[in-house]
């Protein structure tokens, strides 16, 4: 688990990279489909894994992966094909315990926020098909990710009420 320090430490990196509109993901009305927002982030937070260290083949090799309960895009400027952009990547939440994440990806133009798209997932045993703990190598890993500016640590699990 992270101390306050190296979370203010990680508070202070970015994982950024260029972001480029495709003409095939433009709408009729010249827009930015909404389903690519999404694309656009499952992308970049897999580059940022792969940056850290945790590479699909591992994954694989290892029987896990991650997968999601919610995605929410917001959007708050047009884009458009030919738009100078940046999308960065940050942990916004996580479980003590790393059984859960939330990411926030951020889509900017120069200084202006564009649109986000926030992720809520968790991590499965692929062939036991129910929700498992990363392993100790990947937690180590996951202590070198970006934090957000407002990341907090999530609840941990609710007993089940009978």
């Amino acid at each position: 688990m992270q101390s306050l320090a190296l979370q203010q430490i990680n508070a202070l990196k970015e994982f950024k990279r260029p972001l480029h509109i495709r003409w095939s993901d433009l709408d009729p009305n010249g827009h930015v489909r909404h389903s690519v927002y999404y694309d656009f982030a499952a992308q970049l937070r897999t580059e940022l894994f792969i940056a850290n260290d945790i590479k699909v083949e591992e994954m694989a090799n290892l029987g896990i992966g991650p997968i999601l309960f919610e995605e929410k895009a917001s959007f708050k400027r047009e884009l458009h094909f030919g738009d100078e952009l940046t999308m960065v990547a940050s942990i916004i939440g996580l479980r003590k315990d790393y059984s859960r994440f939330a990411f926030i990806h951020e889509i900017w133009r120069g200084e202006t926020l564009c649109a986000t798209v926030e992720v809520l997932g968790a991590w499965i045993d692929l062939s036991a098909r129910k929700l498992t703990l990363p392993p100790a190598k990947f937690i180590a890993k996951f202590e070198h990710f970006p934090l957000h500016q407002k990341f907090e640590w999530m609840p941990e699990k609710q007993a089940k009420k009978s």
